[in-house]
């Protein structure tokens, strides 16, 4: 097994020579196996004016392919657009390409995310000076609170990838390729995904659910409204546990402390910042809600499991 490791890391690294400097800065991650397709889903509504869709995707972890939902985020700078990471075969290995900020969308794989995403460029709104019109013809708009919309139908009409694969290249993956424009695109200069991003990806970890091991393929909580909402996730999942038999009275006790521990340490942290968290804030309230993301699944398989020991392998079927 070593071996066969020490092999995959050369060849793996022999492919990212090849790569341009702007695609090497991106490549974190390379799996002998493709990712699942996408999952369908609906997209929630823009939490508000400024946002931006960060469309869900699978990533990879110790434990395998898990879900980052999909959630609206605030760009790190007005005129920024978001271009979505992607799985692609390369170097006998799938390798995963990190999203960006930039001033323009490049090349994501040729891969249909949705929402604006089709497979090559972004259909679902345009900077327009220093505020984001938003085209309701793809993503989910109040515009009764969101004044700056537009319709374009053909954007839905000039979709050229119509399936859910979410690999470029191997056996089955999209055989789409960059065209001379992305790939000017990719040479721009380029952000990194902001720390409230990255959390969002943190949490998504931590919530065995979204492991494709356990949900088969089809996460229960496949997109958010805005990054943060995980509050309400965790409640649903201990919820879950109490109807099915899985958690105890004093489990499922224990659990709420602990949750209205972390409000409160929210809250508290909130007023004495201007209604705000700060970087640090996010982070420790972030490892708090892992650790009771492990604790809720740990309880819900114990020995103390009264009925349905698999159900939460089966939340993401429901």
């Amino acid at each position: 097994m070593r071996l066969t490791n020490l092999v995959r890391k050369f060849v793996v690294g022999a492919a990212l020579a090849l790569l341009p400097a702007a695609s090497f800065a991106g490549v974190f991650i390379s799996v002998g196996f493709a990712p699942p397709v996408l999952p369908v889903y609906t997209q929630p509504i823009c939490p508000g004016d400024g946002y931006l869709w960060n469309p869900g995707y699978w990533a990879y972890g110790d434990e395998g392919y898990y879900w980052v939902p999909g959630v609206w985020v605030r760009p790190p700078q007005v005129g920024l657009l978001w271009t979505p990471g992607y799985w692609g075969w390369g170097g006998g290995a799938y390798l995963f390409h990190a999203g960006y900020w930039g001033p323009h969308v490049g090349f994501y794989g040729g891969v249909n995310y949705g929402f604006g995403y089709g497979g090559v460029g972004f259909g679902g709104g345009r900077w327009v000076g220093n505020s984001f019109a938003y085209n309701t013809a793809v993503v989910n708009v109040n515009r009764t609170v969101i004044h700056n919309t537009y319709i374009d139908n053909t954007v839905i009409n000039h979709t050229t990838i119509n399936n859910r694969t979410s690999f470029n290249g191997g056996t089955g993956g999209l055989q789409a390729r960059p065209s001379a424009q992305e790939a000017s695109f990719a040479r721009e200069n380029h952000i990194a995904p902001t720390a409230e991003q990255q959390s969002h990806v943190q949490m998504a970890h931590a919530d065995r659910s979204n492991f494709a091991s356990v949900n088969g393929g089809r996460p229960q909580n496949a997109a958010y409204s805005r990054p943060g909402v995980r509050a309400a996730n965790q409640q649903q999942r201990i919820g879950q546990g109490v109807q099915s038999g899985q958690l105890t009275a004093h489990e499922t006790g224990n659990l709420e402390n602990r949750e209205a521990s972390i409000n409160h340490q929210a809250a508290a942290d909130r007023a004495a910042n201007g209604g705000h968290l700060t970087a640090q804030e996010h982070q420790q309230i972030n490892q708090r809600q892992n650790n009771v993301s492990k604790s809720i699944y740990n309880d819900k398989h114990n020995a103390n499991t009264q009925e349905h020991p698999h159900a939460e392998a089966h939340e993401g079927h429901r």
